[in-house]
């Protein structure tokens, strides 16, 4: 293809991808990364205040697991270190977020938001569906999210913040944008999609505490991340996909904190 079809082609046939300047895997190495470091440095800013109060581990981890500010600390610490650090390594290829998905967003990113919603709910009740009855997927257990303790009024704000906002910005930014567009550098749609999800999902297996691996919320978040791979690609930006995933937050929200439907 010439280099004047181009740059007339639409940027979700061109631009996913092949501009990338560095190896897909580095991108895999460094989305992961960020994951762990950024939770542990999360963590251990938030554990100073414990710290010069002189509370014993037990108090310590009580009062992490269950103070709503400091929850909404570490989740914020963490998620501004992320984009701190994913600026620092687009830097070092001296390039900007652009080349990952951040351009100049269009109206139409919302219908298509609309859309991925209304293809990921059925595609997830239908695929859970099926995995209970034919390999006995437990659908009852419950995802330990954290901020259990919140009660109306700013806590909510905190929590909706912790849970509605950031994470579809910066998580979006991360997988779909850092990785699904490093691979797709050197995969098809389809593969690239399928390992996106894979990475995205893994995490969310840990979040069932006491209970164990929680399948269910893997199950979940691997079907999002193929609507969110399919946004990123048909489009070529990531707003689409920021708006998907805010809504299907907003809506885990509301059921837990607001109508406490688990």
């Amino acid at each position: 293809m010439s280099d004047a079809s181009s740059s007339n082609a639409e940027p979700a046939k061109v631009r996913v991808g092949p501009a990338v300047p560095w190896n897909p895997w580095l991108a895999v190495a460094t989305v992961v990364f960020l994951y762990i470091f950024t939770q542990f440095v999360g963590v251990q800013i938030v554990a100073i205040y414990p710290f010069t109060k002189h509370w014993s581990d037990a108090i310590t981890t009580t009062w992490l697991t269950n103070n709503i500010f400091a929850q909404f600390f570490y989740v914020l610490i963490a998620e501004v270190l992320t984009l701190l650090l994913l600026w620092l390594f687009l830097h070092l290829f001296k390039v900007t977020f652009r080349i990952i998905g951040l351009v100049k967003p269009k109206l139409v990113d919302i219908a298509y938001a609309l859309t991925g919603l209304a293809i990921y709910f059925p595609a997830y009740i239908v695929i859970a569906t099926v995995l209970s009855r034919y390999i006995g997927l437990n659908t009852n257990q419950q995802q330990q999210i954290g901020f259990n303790t919140a009660t109306g009024g700013l806590q909510w704000g905190l929590v909706f913040f912790s849970l509605v906002i950031l994470p579809p910005i910066v998580e979006e930014i991360v997988f779909r944008g850092l990785l699904y567009t490093s691979l797709r550098k050197k995969m098809t749609v389809v593969w690239a999609a399928v390992a996106t999800s894979a990475l995205f999902a893994a995490p969310h297996l840990l979040e069932g505490g006491s209970s164990g691996l929680l399948w269910i919320a893997a199950v979940d978040t691997f079907v999002l991340s193929l609507v969110l791979c399919w946004l990123r690609q048909k489009t070529g930006r990531l707003y689409a996909g920021m708006g998907l995933h805010a809504l299907k937050n907003f809506i885990a929200f509301a059921s837990l904190f607001i109508f406490h439907v688990h």
